[in-house]
């Protein structure tokens, strides 16, 4: 398994300055926050874009995020897909190959909102497939709609289509409604991509993303997860994605030199 950090963690720093922190401190991979990259395109060409992550020895191992692909009708949908679009173009041309997708927020769900969902993710799949890029479904534990594991991978499964799979954030998993036995339903084709981070002395019924902490330092039981993804053969990426407020007010760089420090502890990766 081989460890990125997400530009989530760092959120209030440019993606310049991503970089150059996560570079700094020996990061060689980099989960890229959309807006950031879309934000530093406004000032700085695509060349030069790429000569920042080349001159830094960067891979831009996924990117985040896309919604309202699922559920979203008229209008809305036509922008939503708008918006997928030019960001799959922007994820061919920076050769980001995993691209999360996050479920439509709604207060209620029906038998045919569960067959949209699955025709949506279909259609974006195919989509996505065009521009050589996977699409990895992201279950949140606080939603009305795709809060669990089993969930996730049940809609990957109606849809079918090979460059779908989940996004695996144990935060998610933990804090929602997945079970331990749900992780016998992953497959080394149905796991896209994974997300680490912990919780310590917070109920999960309260946890919000700004309670997340380095994997680790917390309450989550990782080691039995990362064995179950061992023991699947999954060698993809794991990437450390934390919302604290307090980690934002730290230097990117130190936050990016214990968050990859954290992340070799638990892989057993040499520094």
């Amino acid at each position: 398994m081989k460890p990125c950090i997400s530009e989530a963690t760092t959120l209030p720093c440019s993606f310049a300055e991503d970089v150059a922190a996560y570079a700094g401190a020996g990061g060689r991979a980099m989960e890229v926050w959309l807006t950031k990259l879309e934000t530093h395109l406004e000032t700085h060409s695509a060349a030069d874009t790429h000569k920042l992550i080349d001159d830094k020895q960067m891979t831009l191992a996924a990117a985040s995020y896309q919604g309202g692909l699922l559920l979203s009708q008229g209008e809305q949908r036509r922008a939503h897909y708008d918006h997928f679009r030019r960001r799959l173009d922007l994820c061919q041309q920076f050769g980001i190959g995993t691209l999360m997708v996050v479920a439509d927020f709604v207060d209620k769900v029906d038998q045919t909102s569960l067959e949209r969902a699955v025709v949506s993710l279909t259609q974006a799949a195919q989509w996505a497939a065009g521009f050589d890029v996977r699409l990895a479904l992201e279950f949140h534990g606080s939603a009305t709609f795709c809060s669990s594991l089993d969930t996730a991978l049940a809609l990957i499964a109606q849809c079918g289509e090979p460059n779908v799979g989940v996004n695996f954030d144990v935060f998610h998993y933990y804090t929602g409604r997945s079970k331990f036995e749900d992780l016998a339903l992953l497959t080394p084709r149905n796991l896209a991509f994974v997300q680490l981070s912990d919780l310590a002395g917070i109920p999960r019924e309260l946890a919000t993303d700004a309670d997340r902490i380095l994997p680790g330092d917390g309450d989550f039981q990782l080691a039995p997860i990362l064995q179950r993804l061992r023991d699947l053969g999954y060698d993809g990426w794991v990437s450390l994605e934390l919302m604290n407020p307090t980690l934002w007010k730290a230097k990117a760089s130190q936050v990016a030199e214990l968050g990859l420090a954290a992340l070799q502890r638990l892989l057993e990766l040499d520094r």
